[in-house]
């Protein structure tokens, strides 16, 4: 029984000499099989154009912007603020149907309706977007905080508490009235509570995420608030932010049309979408100006409708969940 049992072992032995070699450590075979091609905003572009309604739209939106900062500098354009004299009659080009000269026709005192739109959607797009870069920062930072620090929880709560109670509204009719009707008012008015809705929002999602076990073993190896915030919360919270910036940018060019509707928007001597809609809104009734409003609300349509979209199929594309 021994010796049947010697036999074994040697030939055990032998067989494991044979069948196996020892395992060497080799550091750069195991980089090579821990490295990732992932990214985040390469998978995000992927997922994002598959939705070819959202990318036709994206170049729309990308041309009407490159249109209107080219517009006054192509050949045969005319002025926006300048009023034209018939030379045979010498008088105003006033309600002039579109025709070959004046492409949109002009309006009730001769203005270029063509150039006047051109630079009233300049105007529009660019109060959209500086007061959405303004709400995007503002409240990015604030809800960052307020959700992050549990020591400025109580003061960020009564602040909001505070602006949230001010109507949107009367926040636009008083600036509008204390200070002199231009540009920088309407920003300064738009964004004095635009921020709030963006802080509250990401300021619940970032409850949500603070304490999960990747924030708290990063936060007990002595990383950084900032840094926390920036690489664990931030790109959970890409895709809100970017919806809330694409409203925003329809938003504020709708509360500008809703202050020129009330008399308390950008002076006419300034073209925006605003004047030009509440200009076509009075001759709305007579059959041969109504195209002094078509014009304009198709313009506002086209770039409300087209933000909306993009910023909803952005959004989900910007989501993690989504990427494979």
């Amino acid at each position: 029984m021994g010796l049947y049992t010697k036999e074994i072992q040697n030939i055990s032995d032998k067989s494991n000499e044979s069948l196996f070699d020892f395992a060497v450590a080799d550091d750069s075979k195991a980089e090579e099989t821990a490295y990732s091609n992932y990214s985040y905003w390469r998978s995000t572009w992927r997922s994002f154009l598959k939705n070819r309604i959202a990318v036709f739209l994206l170049f729309m939106v990308v041309f009407i912007i490159g249109f209107t900062l080219i517009q006054p500098y192509l050949p045969s354009q005319k002025s926006p603020t300048e009023i034209y004299i018939n030379p045979d009659t010498g008088m105003q080009d006033r309600n002039v149907a579109p025709n070959g000269e004046y492409w949109f026709g002009t309006n009730s005192i001769g203005q270029d309706l063509w150039s006047r739109i051109w630079e009233g959607t300049r105007t529009s797009l660019y109060i959209g977007f500086v007061v959405a870069m303004v709400e995007v920062i503002v409240g990015f930072t604030i809800g960052a905080l307020w959700g992050f620090s549990r020591k400025l929880e109580v003061p960020f709560t009564q602040l909001y508490n505070i602006v949230d109670n001010i109507p949107t509204t009367i926040v636009l009719i008083l600036m509008s009235y204390i200070l002199r009707p231009s540009v920088s008012t309407i920003i300064i008015a738009m964004c004095i509570t635009g921020w709030v809705e963006m802080a509250r929002f990401l300021r619940n999602q970032i409850v949500i995420l603070r304490d999960r076990e990747y924030n708290l073993a990063s936060k007990t190896l002595g990383t950084p608030g900032y840094r926390i915030i920036l690489k664990n919360l931030l790109p959970y919270l890409i895709s809100v932010i970017m919806l809330r910036m694409s409203l925003a940018v329809p938003f504020a060019i709708g509360a500008e049309v809703f202050l020129t509707y009330i008399g308390l928007g950008l002076p006419v001597s300034i073209p925006s979408l605003g004047n030009l809609i509440n200009e076509g809104r009075v001759l709305m009734m007579s059959p041969d100006l109504r195209y002094q409003l078509i014009f304009p609300s198709i313009v506002l349509s086209a770039i409300t409708i087209a933000f909306y979209i993009i910023g909803n199929s952005f959004a989900d594309a910007a989501d993690p969940k989504n990427h494979v």
